[in-house]
Parts: structure tokens; sequence; C-alpha cells
């Protein structure tokens, strides 16, 4: 996969999860998972490759959170289009 994208998951109507898939190659799994913020963890290759970002808490976590975590693992920040299923849920 070239490209992140963002999949969101709801239970009976209500946003429980999220999580941004980011650029990974075939057969990348994670191997390890640190905690970024307060709802954010990041899943890691056994070679440090950073694969995605779980936001296990999407009402209580900011684009600028999102971006920060991004920073870090050093991707591109997202739009707030890019996480409008987040603000729209």
């Amino acid at each position: 996969m070239r490209h992140r994208y963002l999949e969101v998951t709801f239970r009976n109507g209500k946003l429980i999860a999220a999580y941004l898939y980011l650029p990974r190659r075939p057969g990348d799994v994670s191997a390890h998972t640190e905690r970024q913020t307060d709802g954010l963890l990041v899943d890691y290759t056994t070679d440090g490759r950073a694969i995605g970002i779980e936001i296990t808490a999407p009402s209580r976590v900011s684009l600028e959170a999102i971006n920060s975590a991004l920073n870090v693992v050093h991707q591109e920040p997202a739009t707030p289009e890019e996480l409008a299923p987040l603000a729209a849920a």
C-alpha cells in the first residue's frame, strides 16, 4: 500500500475506534505498539517502520494530536479532509 487511509469502526451507530493505515510493504505486520498520547497507539514493524496509528478514543483525539504522532513517525501531516470521518461521527 503506497498511500495512507483511514478506517473507522462503528458499533450501534456510534464511532468506537479508527485506524490510520500508513504506507507499508506487502507482508508488513505489527511487531510492537507504542503509546503516543492518550488515545493514540503507533504500530511498528520488526525493523522499526511505523505502519499504522490506532485511534482508540476518537472523540477525544484532535487533528493536532494525530499530526504530532505523524510527525514523530516522519509522515506528512493529515488534513482536516483526510480525518473528516472522525469529526462527522
